[in-house]
């Protein structure tokens, strides 16, 4: 009776400490957790310097006796306490979606003070696209546009033509229409993050024969032509421009570019094309709508420096609104993966210069037109031409009618190359592709 005894007595202990952890827990003091842009560390931090942590060096060693195997049971309740905690700095249970660039710095709630964090976060063929990491932050103040030679400090076009690193963020919500392109310098961010940004019924982006460019979190429509003008590039250097497409963002010869969480819709020409020898590129967990075509990846099929080409395509929304182009491709390789594709009028991928197209996991819903339902088209090619390029459907959810037609001889070095990163299953996508877009974020808040 008295070996039941103590042994309930432990039981008892046991469930006390655990309860005491869970108030413990939600007592947390943040302030433990230091400024570092290392979450890991900060964890590991307050963990170390928790009581509970060393619970097992104020045992009492006279009831050891009592249990069979004691070190067993103070393992299981150290564990328990470790996971409560760790989940909880984690925001394991409200956070987590599977989607590798979100789940890197959307938990935090105060990454309005780790910003830069978010450079470490690309995923595909744009991963080492650093923008403005290395340099100072820079605010705009002034949504204004007046002048594309002189522009004022304060302005968007003031920051994004400067010769050193920035990072580019937004002092409030605004409106910023362009009276002429906005020629970006190497290794900038554009950061929208926290106010409501609009580039709009203007001219737009242009990123030419440059590198390290990141833009996140921006409403980018309604661009319209302009050019016949002269335009600032650098401190040190503007020139004439001729007319312009018209592009929400246009890429020219350009390396090392990543486009993530912007919401872009109709503009005069495309949503993004990337053109003449651009590579290195990643445009992911964008919302594409009201738009024909959509995104051109490819000069033209006699401009053979785009063999060279690798671009991933992931977690984006291709939504309402939308008709061909989602992406046509000419050379190179093209990795799409893990998208939503809820609307289309033509098709959804096309190409015309021997791509090779991997597309997996993504989840095609096909229109109602009876006539519409392939994903792919290969554009202006015969049949005996088109046989032969590579362009393979693995994975992919196939709704209302939806077909991908393959080709190729499924070759391995060619599917490498336009391999850029684990391919998650279709049937996860629509939580992999809930916060595409503009996402609502504020100071204090996990965005």
């Amino acid at each position: 009776m008295e070996v039941q005894s103590l042994r309930c007595f432990i039981s008892l202990c046991v469930l006390l400490a655990l309860l005491s952890i869970g108030a413990n827990a939600s007592n947390y003091n943040e302030k433990q957790i230091t400024e570092s842009s290392n979450v890991g560390e900060a964890n590991s931090q307050s963990l170390e310097n928790s009581p509970m942590a060393k619970r097992s060096d104020n045992d009492d060693s006279s009831n050891l006796h009592a249990v069979d195997n004691p070190e067993e049971i103070a393992s299981m309740v150290d564990m328990s306490i470790r996971n409560h905690t760790v989940r909880r700095n984690l925001n394991f249970f409200s956070c987590g979606t599977g989607n590798p660039i979100d789940d890197c710095w959307r938990c935090d709630r105060r990454w309005y003070l780790r910003r830069k964090r978010l450079a470490t976060c690309a995923i595909g063929f744009g991963r080492n696209a650093i923008g403005g990491r290395d340099g100072r932050y820079y605010v705009v103040t002034d949504p204004s546009d007046d002048d594309a030679v002189n522009p004022k400090p304060g302005t968007l076009r003031y920051a994004v033509i400067q010769d050193r690193p920035l990072w580019i963020v937004f002092k409030r919500d605004m409106i910023i229409t362009l009276k002429q392109e906005l020629i970006m310098n190497s290794f900038k961010t554009i950061d929208g993050r926290g106010f409501n940004v609009h580039i709009a019924r203007g001219a737009c982006i242009t990123v030419q024969f440059v590198t390290n460019i990141i833009i996140h979190g921006i409403h980018i429509h309604d661009c319209i032509q302009t050019g016949n003008a002269m335009v600032r590039s650098s401190p040190s250097h503007y020139g004439w421009r001729t007319l312009a497409d018209g592009d929400g963002i246009s890429i020219f010869g350009a390396s090392h570019i990543w486009i993530d969480h912007n919401s872009l819709s109709n503009c005069s020409d495309g949503l993004i094309d990337a053109i003449m020898g651009s590579t290195a590129i990643t445009i992911s967990n964008n919302y594409f709508t009201h738009h024909n075509e959509v995104m051109l990846l490819g000069h033209s099929d006699s401009y053979v420096r785009d063999k060279q080409m690798q671009v991933t395509i992931a977690y984006n929304h291709f939504g309402e609104g939308l008709v061909q182009r989602m992406p046509r491709c000419r050379h190179g390789y093209f990795h799409v993966v893990n998208n939503d594709y809820t609307h289309w009028e033509m098709y959804a991928i096309g190409g015309s210069a021997d791509p090779t197209i991997n597309s997996q996991g993504n989840r095609y819903l096909a229109p109602l037109d009876h006539f519409a339902k392939e994903v792919t088209k290969r554009v202006l090619t015969t049949e005996s031409t088109w046989k032969k390029w590579n362009w393979r459907s693995d994975g992919d959810l196939m709704l209302n009618g939806a077909y991908f037609t393959s080709s190729g001889a499924g070759n391995a070095a060619s599917y490498a190359r336009a391999s850029s990163l684990g391919a998650k299953s279709s049937s996860l996508v629509g939580t992999l592709t809930s916060a595409a877009g503009v996402l609502n974020c504020r100071r204090g808040f996990m965005c």
